[in-house]
């Protein structure tokens, strides 16, 4: 435990907050905008630089635009921006000898590849499709990329020339085209917030030509997975950073498949494999003993062994993800069965990459490591572990705390990074040594220092509440100026998923330093379904979404009310997706809030299931179809079929859906408003046609958040009393 106490105290010395300035200032809806965007840290194979992206809000042209920046690992030089545009470049990937820097673009008017020399020059154009470019990776040998192009699958076994071409046409003709009507023969024609258009994400592959030039005309791309199946993932659930990759001869590429059919209602996600140079529209199916989610494939530094991510329940999305291993060939193909790591862990692999390997005088050196990232106790955190045995060896090597994501790691396993975010700082690149005896764990990117400088932005309290059979973590967040003598108002804020949680990290859409700084003290409660806390914790959420997690949000505000500081009568509740179906729940069971924000929730559960999209989640949920044998999970727990309970409780409600939320979608915002208006509850309805699930575009985001605190204030006074 000695080196975990080490950890931690780095870990505080590099996150310690300064004494407040006199002149420190709470934060500003204009302040969430003002913040830079750090994300996708990537090291270079020598580990001595990291690239990353930064992305900086415009208001006034309501757009995100994001460059790459690149940051010494010895912090002997300052970050430097690589790459300037007023649009996206993204996803930046070194080559193998770390001469070259590849990334996506829309620069050009679309998104396509680029790649840029580090010894200077301009950024050069790789790839020219009319159906864009995008995730691109490298070949071990850096002869060769591979990236991802959504085609219509019936031209995909044609010459590329000829395919692009009737892709393009096709395109145009629906653009040009008085008649916008839309066909469909099958599920899944449209996902979270566009339709699918009858396209099909493919994998293709590039030789790599540092010496080409636009004038000399681009690479002929090979579509390396022709037929009418996605060769990537369509749903972020099975998505975990880049879902393929070369083998390690790089003749072939294996990748995360969406299911063959049923793919609306089957989580049967597959690892396959096929050559670079194309082949049959039937692909090699690698993981075909699983019926559930196989996916994220990494090979080890000595390309001896494969590792994956897999679910064993089929149809559960939030099923515990193994970490699995299976030895392999130099070609990719398996030569054993794979076997579970993690088996004996009570920990979900959020995502993974490989670590040491050398042997040395130094146990921990000896043989290949994982690092892996999963929730516990409303933390993302960096845990290392040895990839033989399946144990953490005590836990005692957890290398950081708070929201961590994007692991990568040098080619001599030296240098790792990551990024990294806590409530009251937004992500950054950090880098430490993969060694535990010499983190020395600290920050590379410093886009938001004089930002956060300004402001008074306090740390989160944990504290943990008993509930039934259990106890639910929860995150308190007292506003800045904070007096304990006086009385202050709650928001009550309940996180979407089900299976999901609040964790000490930061947002760009639901931010609590943000509602804090309004005059609140934000309470994030952790209750049944959330993840990090056992898969039991999450397993009970499923066919009693009104049940024990209704009662567990309940004990928590029973909690609050107790505190001393806390003003019992100025109690306001606001949630998104899960979180806008309890609001719902709570408008229908409850009059113990002043008033309820519902964002993109379940009204219905007949009408969510017929127009939702991911089937497999509902059929889970419920154990079934609404026609099934447990039609009485869909009658349960849906708010709608208590309407008459809104009259009852009267709270006034704000409601915001959105048209292209395909998850939830708006119908379920207009049934509530209607029911709320016929019975005379005060109620506000905020559409936004040109949003989906989440509001992302800056300007409606503004606009939202404005809202959203006018009416809290209207009814629940901010400020202590």
């Amino acid at each position: 435990m000695k080196r975990l106490v080490f950890v931690l105290a780095l870990l505080l010395a590099a996150t310690a907050r300064p004494a407040l300035a006199a002149d420190k200032r709470p934060m500003k809806v204009d302040d969430l905008f003002r913040f830079k965007r750090v994300s996708d840290p990537q090291i270079s194979p020598d580990g001595k630089l990291v690239a990353y992206v930064v992305g900086a809000v415009d208001l006034e042209s309501n757009n995100i635009a994001s460059c790459l920046w690149i940051a010494p690992t010895d912090f002997k030089g300052k970050p430097r921006q690589l790459t300037n545009t007023s649009k996206k470049d993204r996803h930046p990937r070194w080559s193998p000898d770390g001469k070259q820097l590849l990334f996506e673009s829309n620069r050009g008017g679309n998104g396509q590849l680029w790649a840029i020399a580090l010894d200077g020059g301009e950024a050069k154009q790789l790839t020219r499709l009319s159906t864009e470019a995008s995730n691109g990776i490298w070949a071990p040998d850096g002869k060769h990329i591979a990236f991802v192009s959504a085609v219509y699958p019936e031209h995909s076994d044609k010459p590329f020339k000829e395919s692009d071409a009737l892709n393009k046409k096709r395109m145009e003709e629906i653009e040009k085209s008085p008649v916008k009507a839309k066909v469909f023969t099958r599920l899944f024609y449209r996902h979270w917030d566009s339709y699918v258009e009858d396209k099909r994400q493919h994998l293709f592959v590039i030789p790599f030509q540092p010496a080409r030039s636009a004038s000399e005309g681009f690479a002929e791309p090979k579509d390396v997975t022709p037929g009418d199946r996605d060769a990537y993932p369509t749903s972020s659930t099975f998505s975990a950073g880049d879902d393929f990759t070369f083998s390690p001869d790089s003749q072939y590429l294996i990748f995360t498949a969406v299911p063959e059919k049923n793919e609306a209602w089957s989580t049967n996600y597959d690892l396959c494999r096929m050559p670079i140079t194309g082949g049959k529209k039937k692909w090699v199916c690698l993981t075909k003993d699983n019926e559930a989610a196989d996916g994220t494939p990494r090979f080890s530094p000595d390309g001896k062994k494969l590792a994956y991510r897999a679910q064993r329940r089929a149809g559960f999305e939030a099923d515990r993800w193994e970490l699995m291993l299976v030895e392999v060939n130099a070609d990719g193909s398996f030569k054993g069965k794979p076997n579970s790591t993690t088996k004996n862990n009570s920990f979900s692999v959020n995502e993974f990459i490989w670590g040491p390997n050398r042997a040395g005088n130094d146990p921990f050196w000896d043989g290949q490591r994982i690092f892996e990232i999963h929730d516990v106790d409303g933390h993302t955190v960096i845990n290392d572990m040895p990839e033989i045995g399946g144990t953490n060896r005590g836990g005692e090597h957890v290398f950081s705390f708070g929201q961590n994501s994007s692991l990568s790691m040098s080619k001599d396993s030296r240098v790792l990074a990551f990024a990294r975010a806590q409530m009251h700082q937004p992500a950054e690149v950090f880098v430490c040594s993969a060694h535990p005896d010499g983190m020395g764990f600290r920050q590379v990117s410093h886009a938001n220092s004089k930002l956060l400088a300004e402001l008074d932005l306090p740390k989160p309290e944990s504290v943990k509440v008993k509930v039934e059979g259990a106890e639910m973590q929860m995150w308190i967040l007292k506003p800045p100026g904070f007096d304990p003598k006086k009385k202050w108002p709650v928001a009550y804020l309940v996180h979407g998923g089900p299976q999901g949680a609040w964790e000490d990290g930061w947002s760009y859409r639901w931010n609590p330093q943000l509602w804090a700084a309004q005059g609140y003290i934000v309470a994030l409660p952790n209750p049944r379904g959330s993840t990090g806390f056992g898969q039991k914790f999450v397993d009970e959420i499923s066919g009693d979404w009104g049940g024990k997690c209704y009662d567990d949000l309940i004990k928590g505000v029973d909690y609050l009310e107790k505190l001393p500081y806390v003003d019992k009568d100025r109690i306001g509740a606001a949630g998104a997706s899960f979180g806008g179906y309890m609001m719902n729940w709570f408008a229908v069971k409850t009059d113990r809030f002043k008033c309820l924000i519902t964002h993109c929730g379940v009204w219905n559960f007949d009408s969510m299931y017929a127009t939702t999209e991911e089937l497999w989640f509902d059929e889970w949920e419920h154990g079934g179809p609404p026609w099934g044998k447990n039609r009485q999970s869909y009658e349960k727990h849906s708010p709608h079929r208590l309407a008459a309970n809104l009259g009852k409780f009267k709270t006034p409600m704000l409601i915001v859906q959105n048209d292209l939320d395909f998850r939830v979608p708006v119908s379920e915002g207009h049934q509530l408003f209607t029911t709320l208006q016929r019975q005379g509850v005060p109620s506000r309805f905020i559409n936004f046609p040109d949003e989906g699930h989440w509001v992302l575009k800056p300007k409606n985001s503004e606009f939202w958040h404005k809202e959203v605190f006018a009416w809290l204030k209207k009814y629940v006074p901010p400020g202590g009393r």
